[in-house]
């Protein structure tokens, strides 16, 4: 039996901003897929290109970046090409987005009831009192207390974490088949987060939705996603199932990453360090974009740009699990 197509694809998706003195590529042939009912966790660090692989995806890059390459298909369908107002469309019935920062998701001049009622009503065909009997409904299952009553409240008379359960809920106002959260528990306490994560577990499990989970946070990956994407550089240089990126990571930069989590398990004295920093844009270097800060880049790293090819249970872009080239040589 063949498997099922999957809910989002992504192929060489190309993301660039044009500038007076060239062209920035910020996102670099990138594909992945997500299957209905499954969270794909994006992490990286700052500049990595996360954020804006999920812009791209749910139509919202800022200008001048523009889609300069590759291909979105969501249940098949291309949508990376569409105008505005079709995009718009899917966008809320389709997609769901969820942000980092609530507060620039929702309107302080209106209550969250009206917002959650006119997002229901231009994506499904019911009336006010059926808007509004589904917004209390959605306020209930994101756990907010006495939904009925402060579904008629603004939103600086919830907590941050209270708003952040408003903002899911207006995410999930159509039932989207896909949800985008780009650091959905960045600016909340350790406590609201694990809230934050257990909710969005049940909702792709309960609902079938497909989440793409963007984050620099590991820890909030392990206990979420079902796979993970490494990126850097604007381009994704591991995927795999979590566990065996976690404990196993096959990139050096993964590696890293992993090393330099603080464990209460591993009796460590010191953390792993990942020497230099992130090149920008401009700077950066040929062959593998990491192997300035690389502990075991050889010569071929400095020239030729590895792609993603299997490395134990994952995929890496790395020269060290190319076995043909070692055979060859």
């Amino acid at each position: 039996m063949s498997e099922p197509a999957p809910l989002l694809a992504v192929e060489n998706l190309r993301v660039e901003f044009p500038t007076r003195r060239g062209t920035l590529v910020a996102v670099h042939d990138v594909s992945f897929s997500i299957a209905a009912g499954e969270v794909l966790g994006v992490v990286g660090e700052s500049g990595a290109g996360k954020s804006l692989t999920g812009s791209a995806i749910i139509g919202l890059l800022d200008p001048p970046g523009r889609i300069a390459g590759g291909r979105v298909l969501l249940d098949g369908q291309r949508i990376d090409d569409l105008p505005y107002e079709a995009m718009r469309r899917i966008r809320g019935r389709k997609i769901g987005a969820i942000f980092q920062d609530p507060l620039t998701s929702l309107n302080p001049l209106y209550t969250v009831g009206r917002q959650l009622v006119e997002t229901i009503r231009t994506h499904l065909d019911l009336g006010e009192a059926q808007a509004r009997a589904r917004a209390v409904g959605l306020l209930e299952e994101v756990g907010i207390p006495a939904a009925a009553r402060r579904v008629d409240h603004y939103p600086h008379q919830f907590s941050g974490g209270m708003r952040q359960r408003v903002v899911i809920a207006l995410a999930l106002a159509a039932s989207p088949r896909l949800i985008v959260a780009d650091e959905p528990t960045t600016a909340l306490d350790v406590s609201i987060q694990a809230q934050i994560i257990q909710l969005l577990k049940r909702l792709c499990k309960e609902h079938g939705t497909a989440v793409m989970l963007v984050t620099h946070d590991m820890g909030v990956i392990a206990e979420t996603a079902d796979r993970v994407a490494v990126m850097y550089t604007g381009r994704i240089v591991e995927i795999g199932p979590v566990a065996d990126v976690i404990h196993r990571p096959q990139h050096p930069y993964t590696v890293g990453l992993m090393g330099s989590i603080p464990s209460i398990v591993d009796e460590r004295e010191r953390l792993t360090q990942i020497d230099g920093a992130m090149p920008r844009l401009t700077a950066v270097p040929p062959g593998c974009p990491f192997h300035p800060r690389c502990p075991r880049a050889f010569d071929r790293c400095r020239r030729e740009r590895p792609e993603l090819m299997p490395a134990g249970a994952t995929r890496a872009a790395c020269w060290l699990h190319d076995t043909a080239g070692r055979a060859a040589a």
